[in-house]
């Protein structure tokens, strides 16, 4: 367990260095006298995200391809999608999301936060039930991938076995308290859902982050019963941590997909032919690998990022 969580540390402080604080340019300045002549063709795009392995590899890979292609990139990575979403679109031209996430953000935004969540479990599905949200945000989705990673919610292995716990059903009437990212404190998909639909008593929420060695830590040392994280992480088996099964689904469909100002789509058609081959390549499967060799091998994002590109002839 304490390898595991030094790797998880390690994970958590190369995404740190790659994207300093929060609104950092995780290209370390691309706007600077040293971009080439090429980068400048077509002028700039600024990308947003959340700061999170994941995130943080595909934001790169965005960042990578929109390079390649001659933009000027410039990308901020923030704590939570609540914090970029005020300025895109505006500020921020494009930003690597989840499809449910998105969809239902914009409802929560619209209706309140207890409109009815949209819980689709197709991509495509929950994008077109959305679709009028979207509209109205000025924002366009592109080519949805066949890649998800749905928010998922993990104990300790003993917990596990000692309650008697498998699914979130199991923890119904229980006390618990939350370890997690920042806005998941009434959140349908997260502290919300878990508190209305399974009836679980949340008594507290830790803002210790998303799938973060912090969040993993403080279910490890009992100071938190329940931790969040993704369906992708390839790293709580050897934490002695357990995903409990989302047995009422709570979880809407978070296909990977970019999002873009409609705006900005409209004067750079282009993204989309740079963008959508690499939805096409990746896969759920895929993905799953990729954030291992992040959270195993030590690997940077970036290098992650170059390398998968690389191995699908999307970069030369």
């Amino acid at each position: 367990m304490h390898l595991a969580r030094s790797l998880a540390a390690v994970l958590a402080a190369s995404a740190l260095a790659l994207t300093g604080c929060a609104g950092d340019d995780l290209s370390n300045d691309k706007t600077s006298d040293d971009s080439s002549s090429a980068s400048a063709d077509k002028g700039s795009v600024t990308i947003a995200g959340q700061n999170f392995p994941e995130a943080t590899l595909v934001a790169s890979m965005y960042e990578q391809l929109l390079e390649d292609a001659g933009y000027t990139v410039d990308t901020k990575l923030v704590d939570s999608r609540d914090a970029y979403m005020p300025t895109f679109p505006g500020d921020v031209d494009i930003v690597p999301e989840y499809v449910g996430g998105i969809v239902n953000f914009l409802n929560a935004q619209a209706n309140g936060d207890k409109a009815e969540p949209f819980e689709a479990g197709d991509g495509q599905q929950l994008a077109d039930d959305g679709k009028s949200l979207l509209d109205d945000a000025g924002i366009t989705l592109l080519d949805i991938s066949p890649a998800t990673d749905t928010n998922a919610f993990f104990v300790t292995k003993d917990y596990s076995e000692s309650e008697g716990v498998t699914t979130l059903s199991d923890l119904e009437g229980k006390s618990v308290v939350l370890a997690a990212a920042p806005d998941c404190e009434g959140r349908l998909d997260c502290e919300g859902g878990l508190s209305d639909q399974y009836g679980i008593d949340v008594t507290k929420v830790l803002e210790l982050g998303y799938a973060s060695d912090q969040t993993y830590q403080s279910v490890i040392d009992g100071e938190s019963q329940l931790g969040e994280t993704s369906t992708t992480d390839g790293t709580l088996e050897s934490q002695g941590l357990v995903v409990l099964e989302d047995d009422k689904a709570i979880q809407p469909a978070q296909n990977l997909v970019p999002a873009v100002s409609a705006d900005f789509l409209a004067d750079h058609a282009d993204v989309a032919d740079i963008l959508n081959p690499l939805m096409a390549a990746l896969t759920t499967e895929k993905l799953t690998e990729l954030n291992g060799k992040m959270a195993v091998d030590r690997a940077k994002p970036e290098d992650v990022a170059k390398e998968f590109l690389t191995s699908e002839g999307l970069l030369g």
